[in-house]
């Protein structure tokens, strides 16, 4: 029997476009997300991030909390507590799942806060980064240096 060939071959075999998931441990996590270990654990008993634990007493983490990891991480940074962070997650998960438990005054009031001090800090921020951007214009004008391509 003689084949026809490859290109004409119907397969039937289905090629996932997934992503495999990988499950790592706390280093790893740590080391892709440069986030502590330490803090990483933190996370954990403020319940931001669970991790399965194998039979051994191991915590195996799965490759799409990296992400989760990263956004607790930003928020942290922008000076959001861990209480207000959690009750965020769901919603910063999913955003067509947004459900609100607490609809309380105080906390809206602190988001707004929070938000209204995240805007000042990015104005402060594209301030500081244009005065750079100008000065090593500058720089390269006097130096007649050829300039190194920049990202913005």
């Amino acid at each position: 029997m003689v084949l026809p060939p490859v290109a004409e071959r119907h397969h039937h075999r289905k090629v996932s476009t997934m992503p495999r998931r990988k499950d790592m441990r706390i280093g790893e996590l740590a080391r892709t997300t440069n986030v502590p270990v330490r803090m990483l654990r933190y996370y954990e008993e403020q319940g931001l991030i669970t991790p399965r634990r194998l039979d051994n007493g191991y915590r195996e983490y799965d490759s799409s909390l990296v992400a989760r990891v990263r956004t607790i991480r930003g928020l942290l940074d922008s000076g959001i507590p861990t209480r207000i962070i959690a009750e965020m997650l769901p919603c910063l998960s999913d955003p067509r799942q947004t459900l609100v438990a607490d609809s309380n005054p105080k906390l809206r009031a602190l988001l707004v806060e929070q938000c209204d001090k995240m805007t000042e800090r990015m104005t402060f921020l594209e301030q500081n980064r244009d005065a750079l951007a100008q000065y090593i214009d500058e720089m390269d004008k006097a130096g007649g240096s050829r300039p190194e391509p920049r990202s913005t």
